[in-house]
């Protein structure tokens, strides 16, 4: 690997480490306040993407893709299905992981568990087209996982096990991510025929084009 490795406390704050590097200045610390909006907002548009995606019969990347294809086998909800999955990744991860990234995250968690179950009862969307849920219910997962990663939560059991996998074993964090995605989205062919899969996996690179476009060092100071 060609990774240098950082501190584990500035690992998930790439613009912190940058800035300690001298690259940028230091930014402003996160207010409380700020941290849970953006818990919430986080929450909110994680599952308005999974809903959507599910709505289309479409699969994703990570644990909410994991918990999709299970729920179109089993019938399940898909958060029950979520946190399911989670918990046990956070367990095997908690001593490399810090106490905030934990607690943040199994808030999320509970939260994608609550909002996905109350759904049905809010609201329905009546009709969308795979490839607008594709792109839209991506973007919008995308966009959720940016509002949590601005503030140090994991969108899920998988970027826990990815952030492991770099402070335990050096493996590099973003090619880690793809595997995982990749794995996930050739599970989803035991419910999904091909076609579906192919428009899962444009909704994944939907997701990744936010990351990458708005996640990256330089572009923001505050953590």
């Amino acid at each position: 690997m060609t990774d240098t490795p950082v501190p584990a406390e500035t690992m998930d704050r790439p613009e912190l480490t940058r800035a300690r590097q001298g690259a940028i200045p230091d930014g402003t610390p996160h207010s409380l306040f700020e941290d849970v909006y953006a818990l919430c907002v986080g929450t909110v548009l994680l599952s308005l993407g999974v809903v959507i995606l599910q709505k289309a019969e479409l699969a994703t990347g990570g644990v909410a893709g994991m918990a999709l294809t299970l729920s179109y086998l089993t019938g399940l909800p898909v958060g029950v299905l979520y946190g399911g999955l989670t918990l046990p990744m956070l367990a095997i991860t908690i001593r490399a992981m810090g106490r905030a990234f934990l607690v943040k995250t199994l808030i999320v968690t509970f939260g994608v568990f609550a909002l996905t179950g109350i759904t049905p009862y809010v609201f329905e969307i009546a009709r969308i087209s795979t490839p607008v849920a594709a792109i839209v219910g991506g973007t919008v997962i995308g966009m959720g996982a940016l509002a949590l990663a601005r503030h140090a939560a994991g969108s899920g059991g998988s970027g826990a096990i990815v952030l492991w996998l770099y402070r335990t074993r050096g493996w590099n964090a973003g090619r880690s991510q793809m595997l995982f995605d990749a794995c996930v989205l050739a599970f989803s062919l035991i419910s999904l025929d091909l076609t579906r899969m192919l428009w899962s996996l444009l909704g994944v690179a939907a997701t990744g084009g936010i990351l990458y476009v708005w996640h990256r060092p330089g572009r923001y100071t505050g953590y």
